[in-house]
């Protein structure tokens, strides 16, 4: 059946979160004088904030573990001596900072204007609606999708069905002409298959393959299924 639909996630997919995430992380470091190795900072958050926002997809932590226990993590393993509130404060900052930086992954403008006059485009994000609403503006691509569906609307994150049920709803589409465009297999690809619903892995990482999904490893790739 002919796709009419398709519906990308934002971080990691289009929007360059470890790129924009070091920067904000740099900005505020910086500005607080928090005296640290800012690549060495980076080489233990990176996957310690993947896993809380693992956690946190499946309501094993709320937000604001997440906010806390990410960064704490990270300043106990550089043996940084660094209170709780001043943790609490400088995530914060972070959350401020994080949408002024809006570099895009390679081709990601050139793939939305090609798709743009062929498809309605959408948004599904289990990220925080404020943060992604300013990300989607500072970045120049809001204008690209019909409609942004969040996981705060929804009330669910990715992978649960009920999300993408609720962003076919608002987008007024059906799910057998629709298509998910995402970077977590689990969360964008299986949820959107389980929910019946066709998938695109975006997966920068070329070392690692996934049998029998459609992948892509740089966006204008895209094109070859659209």
């Amino acid at each position: 059946m002919k796709i009419s639909d398709v519906f990308f996630d934002l971080d990691h997919t289009l929007w360059d979160f470890e790129k924009n995430s070091a920067l904000a992380i740099e900005t505020i470091f910086k500005k607080h004088f928090i005296n640290v190795d800012l690549n060495l900072f980076l080489t233990y958050y990176v996957p310690i904030n993947i896993k809380y926002w693992e956690l946190y997809r499946v309501d094993k932590i709320t937000q604001y573990e997440l906010r806390l226990g990410r960064l704490k993590d990270t300043f106990v393993l550089l043996n940084y001596e660094i209170d709780d509130e001043k943790i609490l404060f400088l995530s914060e900052e972070y959350i401020e900072y994080l949408p002024k930086f809006n570099h895009l992954f390679d081709g990601a403008i050139a793939i939305l204007d090609y798709l743009k006059p062929k498809y309605n485009l959408h948004i599904i994000t289990n990220g925080f609606q404020d943060i992604q609403g300013n990300k989607l503006r500072n970045s120049n691509i809001g204008h690209y999708f019909k409609t942004i569906t969040n996981s705060e609307m929804a009330g669910v994150k990715k992978p649960n069905p009920k999300i993408f049920e609720y962003a076919i709803a608002v987008a007024n589409a059906q799910k057998e002409k629709s298509i998910m465009i995402g970077d977590c297999i689990e969360a964008d690809v299986n949820g959107a298959l389980y929910f019946g619903m066709d998938a695109i892995l975006f997966n920068i990482d070329t070392s690692i393959t996934h049998i029998n999904i459609k992948q892509v490893s740089h966006l204008l790739e895209l094109k070859n299924y659209l």
